[in-house]
């Protein structure tokens, strides 16, 4: 029996290599956690599995010599695909194992327990198992105990994740100074749009991955070049007066859109917004530039994807270094792209940029210091999307890792929107604060809607489709079975519908369609289905107690009753009559049938049906 793969197993083997535990030396942390294992729930083996690409891997063991065993093996390979955890109290019993080689030979695995270690985001990398030679059924307690073990293997997993993510933290005698240069290097880093530091006589001092990417040189290859070196020449007479009236204080900062010659001599337009930074003397220290790639909407005019910057902020008085590092942030932070919020320990807010206003409605001054549910949850914390807000804004103040959401938000006109949202929270001095990074893709969620609306329904008639009828009808099939309710497919097929069409033509035969489906729609519950095939051919999907096949062929009768009235045609004077000839399929309760076997069973009734004399229903 092929193993199973989780769907996002790219994603879950990416996380797995970048935790670099695999083939490393044992670890006390994990080796008293097997120990422990094996002890209270009186097993042999017990393991702290790594599942890769092609093996599971023991970072710790007890009771097994090996190392490793092939994927399709093990058993752990199953157990990364539950929610919660996988018990087998027998493999010879179990049709996923009893032909597995280690339950056939050595070390003959009879009884297995494991559940899966996750990181912060739920890919799950491994397991935590115990393994018996003999069957054995494990106690609500003893289960207990095992999640319990788990758990203490995911905190160690997620510390080390943690822990790659973080840089490292100065003395604690400069504990504030080391937390301001984190969360400036972070916005820089981070930084989906280009940040640079540019001294007056316009040579690069710090640029980010991003300005790279957008002009097409190294960071090594950049710093000896000036602004100029890059700038075309017929966009740098702007440029330069602009520079110059921020330099003689005319001007608090500026903005342009202009265009940059990368590397390999393409040129690229960008938007430029230019701010200053002076020293304690008041004299011009360097400029700032943020960068924004606008060469898309500039020769196609298509939305610019958008641009999220991934900051840390720590709210903190400190030195003269300190308040550089805060102005720095500050003017990143106003032209920032998104809405950016900041939350106290008690989730009340500190912080509101100029894009937060324009997005929410919400003035600066009028959100800071109130609580966030006031200002963005429809309805408070208590209304319809509140308990989703109240999972996330939990899960991301106790996490120190980026945690991203999709989310319904509200204005301050009450009109709700969809918002993307990146939260994380950080820890200064034994004080908790969280910072927000809101984008509205209200108009992204609406396309997918519509999408998905187009790929399921009918254009003509509004009915669901064919792939529909494909997504739809195993799914109640299953929950037929599943009730041990009967379930009937009713196959119809339009009788005198091509005359309609040779004689008043093709508009006439869509009104038909159209009026056809309404009345077929009309005819049956909101727990059926209604389907249009292709041409004059419509199928109906009957599930519950009433799937029965009596009530299938009253369903039917009532259908031909409906599809047989007068037609009125676009004009006013013609009417139109179709008949209809109907054929059932029935799939008893209990029965297990194929999907496109029943199907065809209808499809086979209805050309009985119309073999018969048209107007009739078979089955």
């Amino acid at each position: 029996m092929p193993i199973p793969y989780p769907v996002e197993e790219k994603k879950r083997l990416a996380f797995l290599h970048s935790l670099g535990l695999l083939d490393t030396a044992p670890d006390p942390a994990f080796d008293r956690v097997t120990r422990l294992a094996s002890k209270l729930l009186d097993v042999p083996v017990s393991l702290v599995s790594l599942v890769d690409e092609n093996r599971q891997w023991f970072k710790s063991k007890v009771g097994l010599e090996v190392s490793q065993t092939p994927r399709e093996d093990a058993f752990c390979s199953y157990t990364i695909m539950e929610e919660d955890s996988l018990v087998v109290s027998d493999a010879t019993n179990d049709a996923r194992f009893a032909r597995n080689p280690l339950v056939l030979h050595d070390p003959n695995i009879r009884f297995y327990a494991g559940v899966p270690i996750r990181g912060t985001q739920g890919l799950a990398i491994g397991s935590l198992c115990v393994i018996d030679s003999k069957p054995k059924t494990l106690k609500p307690e003893e289960l207990a105990v095992l999640h319990d073990l788990a758990s203490i293997v995911t905190k160690e997993i997620q510390l080390l994740e943690g822990l790659l993510d973080t840089h490292d933290r100065l003395a604690r005698t400069d504990a504030q100074l080391a937390d301001n240069e984190q969360r400036f290097r972070s916005v820089f880093e981070l930084a989906k749009v280009g940040i640079a530091l540019i001294n007056p006589q316009g040579r690069w001092l710090r640029v980010n991955d991003a300005l790279c990417g957008i002009v097409g040189y190294t960071e090594a290859e950049l710093l000896p070049l000036t602004f100029q070196d890059i700038t075309r020449p017929d966009d740098l007479h702007t440029d330069l007066q602009l520079l110059q009236q921020l330099v003689d204080d005319k001007i608090p900062q500026y903005q342009l859109e202009k265009r940059y010659i990368r590397k390999d001599q393409q040129q690229v337009w960008i938007n430029l917004t230019v701010s200053k930074k002076l020293d304690q003397q008041g004299q011009l220290e360097y400029f700032i530039a943020v960068v924004q790639d606008i060469d898309a909407e500039k020769k196609a005019q298509l939305e610019l994807a958008a641009m999220h910057q991934q900051l840390e902020q720590k709210v903190v008085e400190r030195t003269r270094e300190l308040r550089k590092r805060e102005s720095e942030l500050t003017a990143v932070l106003e032209n920032a792209s998104d809405a950016f919020i900041s939350l106290d320990g008690a989730g009340c807010v500190t912080g509101w940029n100029r894009e937060a206003e324009v997005v929410f409605g919400w003035l600066a001054t009028e959100a800071l210091g109130k609580p966030l549910e006031h200002l963005l949850i429809p309805g408070g914390l208590d209304g319809p999307y509140g308990q989703q807000w109240r999972t996330y804004l939990l899960d991301g103040m106790r996490s120190v890792v980026v945690r991203r959401s999709d989310l319904m938000a509200r204005r301050k006109d009450c009109t709700e929107l969809a918002v993307e949202v990146r939260m994380r929270t950080l820890l200064i001095n034994d004080m908790r604060s969280s910072i927000m990074f809101l984008h509205d893709i209200s108009e992204r969620k609406q396309t997918e809607a519509m999408r998905d609306y187009e790929i399921q329904h009918d254009a003509l008639t509004g009915l669901l489709n064919r792939r529909a009828l494909t997504d739809i009808l195993p799914l109640a099939q299953e929950r037929a079975r599943r009730n041990g309710n009967p379930l009937c497919l009713l196959f119809i097929d339009l009788d005198g519908f091509k005359k309609v069409n040779d004689m008043h033509g093709h508009e006439a035969g869509d009104v038909l369609l159209q009026t056809v489906a309404a009345r077929i729609r009309d005819s049956i519950r909101l727990t059926d289905s209604a389907f249009r095939l292709a041409g004059d051919e419509f199928v109906v999907l009957l599930e519950g107690p009433n799937g029965s096949l009596e009530h299938a062929r009253t369903r039917g009768e009532k259908l031909i009753a409906a599809i047989s009235e007068t037609v009125p045609l676009p004009g006013g004077l013609r009417t139109a009559n179709v008949g209809a000839s109907i054929g059932i399929a029935l799939q008893e309760a209990g029965v297990d049938k194929d999907p496109a076997d029943l199907i065809k069973e209808a499809d086979a009734q209805m050309y009985r049906a119309k073999s018969l004399g048209k107007g009739t229903i078979c089955y």
